[in-house]
């Protein structure tokens, strides 16, 4: 299949800096610079990254609160008339939010509409991923609902709450949350991270310190999952993932910020070196 390398795009990710101020870099200035730059088939894949923030305040919308990430793809106004009436959202989105508004529609025959509204809205999202990402977006999306499914169980069995009633999606993972009463659920052989998610549910009252150490996890399966890719979309969506963990982290504490920042452009010189061996051996 025929990919778009995007040399001059990539090379330029190593000139964003933090303002001094700690406000953070300009996300959208750089979301905006590099779907200016890609073709449209792998804008659709930035925008299906995004997606996932259009999800989260979607819901938080719909629950009332006013918080609202600025990292989707639509404003909260947008979103506001969206659950009225969707749109712009893509259709197994809109009929989650179409299901919910009518339960007795045809519509809503699809969906169980007894389960949380979060839990089938996000199972849409990462059925989305599924059917169009490409492979790092597949790959991504599937890790993140499985690292959130693993957080989310761990919580629940800490509180005596039904484990089905926080996961998200099927699979052999969900099921094997549900059923297993292992300290690891099980899942130790098969998910190589289950151990740090479980030291840090259970170990930190901390609330910044527990979700800093799983978005460290994070971090760490984006770099993973683009290893090998060096100029292509693929290269640009884990740059994706990172800087929004950054900008997150910038609002949340400005050090962690400063330091995940450094991180993500010391990595970046790392592919560049990467690159200035493959040249050599040519």
């Amino acid at each position: 299949m025929f990919e778009n390398n995007y040399y001059c795009l990539v090379a330029g990710f190593r000139e964003y800096a933090l303002d001094g101020d700690t406000k953070g870099f300009d996300v959208d200035a750089v979301t905006e610079e590099i779907l200016g730059e890609v073709s449209d088939a792998d804008a659709r894949q930035v925008h299906l990254l995004k997606g996932y923030y259009d999800c989260e305040n979607i819901a938080a919308l719909r629950a009332g609160r006013t918080v609202c990430n600025p990292l989707g793809n639509f404003s909260r106004e947008q979103l506001s008339e969206e659950l009225k009436n969707p749109k712009l959202l893509a259709d197994p989105i809109a009929r989650v939010i179409r299901a919910y508004q009518d339960p007795e529609s045809e519509e809503a025959e699809q969906i169980d509409v007894n389960h949380r509204f979060e839990s089938e809205l996000f199972a849409a999202y990462y059925g989305l991923c599924r059917q169009q990402g490409g492979r790092f977006l597949k790959a991504w999306s599937e890790f993140d609902r499985t690292l959130r499914n693993v957080s989310a169980a761990v919580t629940a069995r800490t509180i005596n709450r039904p484990i089905e009633e926080v996961t998200v999606g099927a699979g052999d993972v969900v099921e094997q949350l549900k059923r297993s009463s292992a300290a690891d659920f099980g899942l130790r052989g098969e998910l190589p991270y289950i151990d740090a998610v479980i030291a840090a549910v259970n170990d930190e009252e901390n609330m910044v310190e527990k979700e800093h150490k799983i978005d460290m996890i994070r971090w760490n399966e984006a770099s993973e999952l683009s290893t090998f890719d060096y100029f292509n979309i693929d290269a640009i969506l884990s740059y994706l993932v990172r800087i929004h963990i950054v900008a997150r982290w910038t609002q949340l504490d400005a050090r962690r910020g400063r330091e995940m920042f450094d991180r993500l452009l010391a990595e970046l010189d790392g592919r560049k070196a990467i690159d200035r061996n493959m040249d050599a051996e040519e």
